[in-house]
């Protein structure tokens, strides 16, 4: 391979892997704390703290269904969702959807806008 298509072959690489960052960096993190008050109710971004759902701590690269301590449906354990802001952004979108038969009962989050500045809020607050 010459140098100038590794070259190429590269930057088309770091592009992909770029767009998932991008949509938690596009949205406004003072604004996604305000939209995860909806969230708290059942989540925390606290180490160790289950509620209804579990703990939002390290979500960013965790696999579905696998924060030890928290009794899962069996359609998120099966789901095997490496959660980054992409697939984040669709659970968000429509949970139900995105993962038939989970006990997540929360409707969803239709605004994109919403669902960015939620990704940048979590981005920062659930980092370990």
């Amino acid at each position: 391979m010459s140098m100038k298509h590794f070259s190429r072959v590269m930057m088309f690489g770091l592009a992909i892997a770029a767009t998932g960052p991008a949509l938690a960096q596009a949205g406004d993190a003072a604004k996604g704390k305000a939209v995860f008050a909806r969230c708290a109710v059942c989540h925390s971004v606290d180490p160790g703290v289950k509620k209804l759902g579990p703990s939002l701590s390290g979500v960013f690269g965790r696999t579905s269904g696998t924060v030890p301590g928290f009794t899962y449906s069996p359609a998120m354990q099966k789901a095997k969702i490496r959660w980054d802001a992409k697939s984040l952004d669709g659970f968000l979108a429509k949970p139900s959807a995105a993962v038939p038969g989970s006990r997540m009962v929360f409707a969803g989050l239709p605004n994109p806008a919403d669902r960015a500045n939620l990704l940048a809020y979590l981005a920062g607050a659930t980092k370990k």
